[in-house]
């Protein structure tokens, strides 16, 4: 029985494959990464073990089970000292006990402020940040001379643009999809969760239904009202109709990119226009370093990050395999891709995705609320009041 039970806990399930799961050693560092960065952390681990004569595994995992695995062979005594994963992450693993603060002195400064944001919780910073994604507004140049500057100007473009019979739009948001609505929410000031004074989030202040959620929600009504934009478009659809040159705009992120340039599409990428005089806040997604808590080689860890990733070669060969700008300035400051730049200025302005483990409480009946608003089920003030009402008790109901 007991060789089973450490058979057990040598081994993680991932993918429906069963791999090896290697414990972090004293003298050893082990690293998860997916195959986007492995490759990588790969070559920085040969420098690294060439320099200072230690060894370094790199452990190639899929994206998706590196944080859920983290959680079963941490406590168990496997797992590695270093992973990479996203900033809303940081809700469970930080909760559960399974990071590690990070300080990085006076080398924060050289990160982008949103980034350093986004892995911070409270006044803890846990991660070192290398990238940052974000969505904007893509459009079509031979439909859209210029981006609008405000939503007035994008109504009056996709307006003459727009031709329901056609079937071509001047202007597309996947939806129902929060990620997609919360800009034009935020411009007014709509907000998921509040702050604590510590500066961490408060699930118990919701601000879906404020003024600014609520206003964001009818402009969006109104342009499927007009008929400038169709009703019950996902993000597949929305970009099948952008490749078609069947749109004007659409709210996006750089993963569409490749489809569009295959399509042929002469396009632009721009913030998205002014509500009232606000610019609208897209959520931001910062990808990251973090030291398991459970690693022996704590400050073996802090040593390869600090002297090994924290370079501008590392972030810019980073930069390479991921296409998403990197948030380290010295690295930024030589990035020459327009497309990168563009989003990274759009993602510079936005507010990180809210980590804590409440988030997971929101989505749904967020989602729901949008589909009642652009369906006409519901007015968009009554719509948001009960989305509110519903994520309180599936907070407290995920408490239990």
């Amino acid at each position: 029985m007991k060789r089973f039970v450490l058979l057990l806990l040598c081994l993680l399930v991932l993918g429906g494959t069963i791999v090896p799961a290697y414990a972090s050693e004293e003298g050893k560092l082990l690293i998860w990464a997916d195959d986007t960065r492995a490759g990588v952390m790969r070559e920085l681990a040969r420098e690294f073990t060439g320099k200072y004569k230690v060894p370094v595994e790199v452990q190639e995992l899929n994206f998706g089970d590196i944080r859920d695995q983290l959680s079963v062979a941490g406590p168990a005594g496997k797992g590695p000292d270093i992973l990479i994963g996203p900033h809303d992450w940081l809700g469970q693993l930080i909760v559960n006990g399974l990071i590690e603060p990070i300080d990085l002195g006076t080398k924060a400064k050289d990160f982008t402020p949103v980034a350093i944001n986004a892995f911070s919780w409270g006044n803890e910073l846990y991660g070192v940040p290398y990238a940052i994604e974000s969505i904007g507004l893509i459009y079509n140049k031979k439909l859209v001379s210029r981006p609008p500057q405000t939503w007035e100007e994008l109504r009056t473009v996709g307006k003459k643009i727009a031709d329901r019979a056609a079937q071509r739009w001047g202007f597309v948001i996947p939806h129902p999809d929060p990620y997609h609505e919360f800009p034009i929410m935020s411009a007014g000031g709509g907000y998921v969760f509040g702050q604590n004074p510590d500066g961490t989030l408060n699930p118990n202040d919701i601000g879906l239904n404020n003024k600014g959620g609520v206003r964001g929600l009818q402009l969006l009504k109104a342009l499927i009202d007009d008929g400038i934009m169709p009703l019950g478009v996902d993000s597949n659809a929305a970009t099948t109709l952008f490749k078609e040159g069947k749109v004007g705009m659409i709210i996006a992120g750089p993963w569409v990119l490749e489809d569009v340039r295959k399509a042929g599409i002469d396009y632009g990428i721009a913030k998205i226009p002014l509500i009232d005089g606000q610019r609208p806040r897209p959520f931001v997604g910062v990808q990251g370093f973090m030291i398991s808590a459970f690693s022996k080689n704590k400050m073996l860890a802090k040593a390869f990050l600090d002297e090994y990733v924290i370079t501008k070669e590392t972030m810019l060969a980073l930069f390479e395999k991921g296409d998403r700008p990197p948030v380290y300035i010295p690295a930024l400051n030589t990035v020459t891709d327009h497309d990168a730049k563009a989003f990274y200025e759009i993602a510079s302005e936005g507010i990180p995705m809210p980590s804590i483990p409440e988030m997971n409480s929101v989505w749904t009946a967020w989602s729901n609320a949008i589909e009642l608003i652009f369906n006409g089920k519901l007015p968009p003030q009554q719509a948001l009041d009960e989305a509110v009402v519903q994520i309180r008790i599936a907070i407290e109901q995920s408490k239990k």
